[in-house]
């Protein structure tokens, strides 16, 4: 029974598993939070920035998000290099957060995505950055994965 477990986890333990999982789940709840919170993301896009953009856009640009992700963490599995994508994804999720609550915090006002970014995001970010950093061997690798998650 062991070795059948073993089999369909992989390489991986289940807890790095169903980590994994926290990643599309909390994007369903930061892309819900985006567009039901507030004025909702592209009004308040539009009034902050300037930028116009749809609610069918955002919501397109937002599935196609979740859906890479999800397909990130599969294929990241299979491929063996789920602690380096958990990094990637945790530096990403983390970075959104911080760029939620500096804007918050400049313009002293609530913006869609605020909070799932404070309590959900930031918080999975970091404990993803700091948990998996003994997990990937080369250290340049762990670096270059943060700085990856930034970038995007």
């Amino acid at each position: 029974m062991t070795t059948q477990a073993n089999f369909s986890l992989g390489i991986y333990d289940r807890r790095t598993i169903l980590w994994s999982w926290l990643f599309p789940l909390s994007y369903l709840i930061h892309i819900a939070e985006e567009y039901w919170g507030g004025e909702g993301y592209p009004a308040y896009l539009l009034r902050l920035r300037g930028v116009h953009m749809s609610t069918t856009r955002f919501l397109a640009a937002q599935s196609a998000g979740f859906i890479l992700v999800t397909i990130g963490v599969i294929l990241a599995r299979r491929l063996k290099f789920l602690p380096m994508m958990l990094v990637i994804l945790g530096a990403l999720v983390a970075g959104n957060a911080l760029t939620h609550t500096v804007t918050a915090l400049s313009i002293l006002e609530y913006g869609p995505g605020l909070w799932s970014s404070i309590f959900v995001w930031g918080p999975l970010g970091i404990a993803t950055i700091i948990r998996y950093k003994s997990a990937i061997d080369d250290q340049r690798q762990y670096w270059i994965a943060i700085a990856i998650g930034i970038g995007i």
